[in-house]
């Protein structure tokens, strides 16, 4: 029987590796907040813009409530209601992304000068853009930074609503919750933010599809399909083909996963079959076991 890939070290090693882009994009992400969002009142959905309210009112009443330190407060508890479900790695990388964002989000704001109060409209264009930027780098590298998400996991567990349809609930119930602390314009524009902050992550992360078919023609297909399925948990189709020139009968594997999971997948292929055939192509929609279910 073949080795097993240890894949968790290899998704360990790709963590370490990233690290360095995900503290870039918090970075990115908390100068956009305290540039262009808490200043101007802007509360574009997630902990994030509910700290930005919880910070206003705690200003208004004479306290200093600093929207970073809420948003790990926040997190952290909300945190303990998934763990288990999530996982050690899962943790380590949710806490490191929201750690790194209301640690940046803080540090920034005595320094960072504020953008023009006046003009709400460019607050909440380059404050969606460039947030989206910073969190797309986050996302990219497989890390995430809590807030929606993980309220959307605990309530989809109790209630089964679908967890992507539960998170755009919460961002909408958050700016129009500002509306009664900043104005109905400053939520609109909030909205307007949250919007083109959603855009601009998936453009970051995985361009217009979320999905790729990759396609492997190899010797070793019964080892790589093996640690396809036991060791990255995806399904692997094996399709019949021939060789035109050598006349040999040979399977093709055809698998369907995420962007994310691409690297993985040439790592395993690498070291089963250098000699390997492989490719891949865009994946628009995919419905079944472990994606969509059927109807949705």
């Amino acid at each position: 029987m073949p080795k097993r890939i240890d894949i968790q070290s290899i998704i360990r090693s790709r963590f370490v590796r990233d690290l360095p882009f995900v503290v870039v994009g918090c970075a990115i992400a908390a100068f956009a907040v305290d540039m262009f969002m808490v200043p101007q009142g802007l509360a574009a959905g997630g902990l994030t813009g509910l700290a930005t309210i919880i910070a206003e009112l705690g200003r208004r009443a004479g306290v200093n409530l600093p929207v970073g330190i809420q948003t790990i407060v926040m997190n952290a508890v909300l945190l303990l209601f998934v763990v288990r479900t999530g996982g050690a790695r899962y943790a380590v990388q949710t806490i490191t992304g929201f750690v790194l964002l209301g640690f940046f989000t803080d540090l920034f704001a005595p320094f960072v000068v504020p953008f023009d109060k006046g003009d709400l409209m460019l607050c909440a264009l380059w404050g969606g853009i460039i947030s989206g930027l910073g969190y797309g780098l986050v996302f990219r590298c497989g890390v995430n930074t809590g807030g929606s998400d993980t309220i959307a996991q605990i309530i989809s567990r109790k209630t089964s609503l679908p967890v992507g349809s539960t998170v755009m609930a919460i961002d909408v119930a958050v700016c129009v919750g500002s509306a009664p602390v900043f104005s109905v314009e400053n939520a609109l524009y909030a909205a307007l933010a949250m919007v083109l902050m959603g855009i601009v992550i998936d453009r970051v992360v995985d361009g217009t599809d979320r999905r790729r078919a990759a396609f492997v023609i190899s010797e070793s297909h019964a080892a790589i399909a093996d640690d396809v399925m036991y060791e990255m948990g995806r399904g692997v189709t094996e399709l019949a083909a021939r060789g035109v020139w050598s006349g040999k009968n040979r399977p093709m594997l055809m698998i369907i996963l995420d962007r994310r999971e691409v690297s993985i997948l040439k790592t395993i292929v690498a070291q089963r079959d250098p000699e390997a055939i492989m490719f891949f192509t865009d994946v628009t929609e995919a419905i079944g076991e472990g994606f969509k279910e059927l109807g949705d």
